[in-house]
Parts: C-alpha cells; structure tokens; sequence
C-alpha cells in the first residue's frame, strides 16, 4: 500500500480505542535538592493488543511552564513521559497520525498525583488515573483506512490491563436499559393520565 494513497473512503467511519492517563508514585518524603515530592508518568497507549505506532506518528505532551522544555514530543511507542513533581496540573496531550492529512486528537488530562482520602500524600501505594477514549476516523485515506484496518483484521485481544473497562462498559449498557425501559413505562402511563383514565 502505497503511503501517499490519500484520496478519501466516503461512507467510512472506524473507531480506535486508547487509553491516557497517568500514574504517580510517593518518594516518601519531599526531595531536598527540588521540593518534589513523586515521580509521575503520563501516558497514550492502545485499548487492545496491537503496535500503535502503524497508525499513531507522535504524541506531543505540553507540561506545565515550570518544567524545563515543557512540551515533549515523543517519536515512537512507548507514548509516555516520566517526570517528577510535587503539584498537580493540566496537560494537554495531542495525537498526531501516521496519515498527516488526519486533523490532529487533543486531549486534556490533569495529572493526578494524590488519591482521595486522609493521609493520600503520605500513601505508599501508587496512583492511577486514566481513560478510555475512541479516536473516531471519518472517510478516512485509503492509506489510513489500510493501516487501520490492517489492526482491526488480525483482532487483536485486549490489553489484560484494560479488561475492567469491558465490565464497565457491560455494567453501563445494563443501566441505560433499564433506564430506557423505565422511562418507556413512563411514557406510556402518560395518555392515560391526560386523557382522563387515571384520577
């Protein structure tokens, strides 16, 4: 397939699940040299089993100004940037894709470094803050749309890591049912309340 296919498949959409976030872990006290106090690690990496880097080019990460050379821009898999800190702050994660002509996906995380709770600093245990997103391409490239469906075809498995978001996901489909249902009742209880059957 050559690389500069890039007329565009009308009538085609494909959905890319990723996962970005961050993790963070305490020092156990605050460094003396900084006043840092965790290392930190934000992250864009695929939903299921496969290289991101067919699809996926770059990733910029625009830290907060008070780091040195706050934007990052990271060429190949592993998409992520470790750092350390001591506060919490926006950042701001753009996606660039193997196909220049695909307009750029930003995103926005706030890097969290404390859990919830009394004592969060002084917590042993690592933090985890991270969410699922689908990139949606619409009439892709007939190059994009190959390197897309080239992953899509091999169905790759989920990342072991990732499977909770299938439960989620399952869990959240059993309520919108129901709520469907419920609101369905409700409707239809309704004719009968105005048209005088029901005092």
């Amino acid at each position: 397939m050559a690389t500069n296919d890039l007329t565009r498949v009308k009538g085609t959409s494909i959905v890319k699940p990723i996962i970005y976030g961050n993790t963070a872990k305490y020092f156990g006290q605050k460094r003396h040299e900084d006043g840092h106090t965790h290392k930190w690690c934000v992250y864009v990496r695929p939903y299921v089993d496969e290289d991101i880097g067919t699809w996926v080019k770059k990733v910029h990460f625009k830290l907060h100004d008070s780091y040195e050379s706050p934007t990052r821009v990271v060429q190949k898999p592993p998409f992520e940037v470790s750092e350390t800190g001591w506060g919490e702050f926006e950042l701001v994660i753009k996606i660039f894709f193997q196909d220049t002509s695909e307009r750029p996906v930003t995103l926005y995380h706030v890097l969290k470094l404390y859990s919830n709770g009394q004592d969060s600093e002084l917590s042993e245990k690592p933090v985890l803050s991270e969410f699922y997103e689908e990139i949606i391409f619409q009439d892709p490239s007939t190059y994009m749309k190959y390197v897309l469906n080239d992953t899509l075809s091999k169905n790759p498995p989920i990342v072991e890591q990732n499977l909770h978001y299938e439960r989620i996901k399952k869990t959240t489909v059993e309520k919108m049912i129901k709520s469907r249902k419920r609101v369905q009742e409700h409707t239809d209880f309704l004719p009968q309340l105005f048209n005088g059957e029901w005092t």
